[in-house]
């Protein structure tokens, strides 16, 4: 039980880049896909597919879509962030403002200019393996419209590939840039992603291109979110 918490508490997400001539070996590919096959799903659905992009030319065209962020986002982003390290143990939520763009970190009117000047656009880092996600809406369990346990399903998924991933020393960050907007017809064209499929997000698999920074991570304590038998009681 120790060995699983302590590869839960080191997980993180890998957004710096990876060395593109670094290939992951198939055997370990082979072991993040298998670990994403038996994670659970709502009514054994398997509501998911994966395509996976090691070609150069086609990481290539993807690293070079263009990916402006909405106004909304980074707006958003900013109320979660946190501009010390002690001020984020004290929130114990978010995440810290240096990992982020400094033209993010402005004052809104300033942010939302940097936006239109197009500041924010920012390609998708190299890595020589990239999976991209996709979701079926035509498989879900019964009785359940709006298939909020068939987006649980895909978390699921999605957390036993990140921890196969770091068990294996690879380095996993999911990009949601990819689903959105522009970024995802682009993506749908170049690699024939036919309907109902859903493109949910990118992720990037590799191994640092440089010596990897650490960056601090809080979660709240047990009290914060735990109740015993009423709301409210610890």
């Amino acid at each position: 039980m120790q060995d699983i918490l302590k590869l839960m508490q080191e997980r993180q997400s890998a957004r710096w880049p990876f060395d593109p001539q670094k290939p992951i070996a198939e055997a370990d590919l082979q072991q993040i896909l298998e670990a994403g096959r038996w994670a659970p799903t709502a009514h054994n659905m398997q509501n998911f597919q994966i395509v996976v992009v090691d070609d150069r030319k086609l990481l290539e065209a993807i690293a070079n879509i263009r990916n402006p962020v909405s106004t909304v986002f980074v707006d958003e982003n900013y109320e979660q962030l946190s501009f010390s390290e002690e001020e984020l143990l004290r929130r114990k939520t978010g995440v810290l403002g240096a990992m982020f763009p400094p033209s993010w970190r402005l004052p809104k009117a300033q942010r939302t200019a940097a936006l239109l000047e197009g500041e924010a656009s920012r390609p998708m880092p190299a890595c020589p393996v990239l999976l991209l996600v996709l979701y079926d809406p035509t498989r879900r369990a019964p009785a359940s419209e709006g298939d909020f346990l068939g987006i649980i399903s895909l978390g699921c998924m999605t957390e036993n590939m990140w921890l196969a991933a770091n068990a294996l020393g690879i380095g996993f960050h999911v990009v949601s840039s990819l689903a959105a907007g522009p970024s995802a017809q682009e993506v749908r064209r170049l690699l024939d992603i036919p309907a109902p499929f859903e493109l949910v997000f990118g992720v990037r698999l590799g191994y640092p291109a440089a010596a990897p920074g650490r960056y601090l991570r809080v979660r709240r304590d047990l009290d914060d979110f735990t109740h015993r038998n009423r709301f409210g009681s610890h």
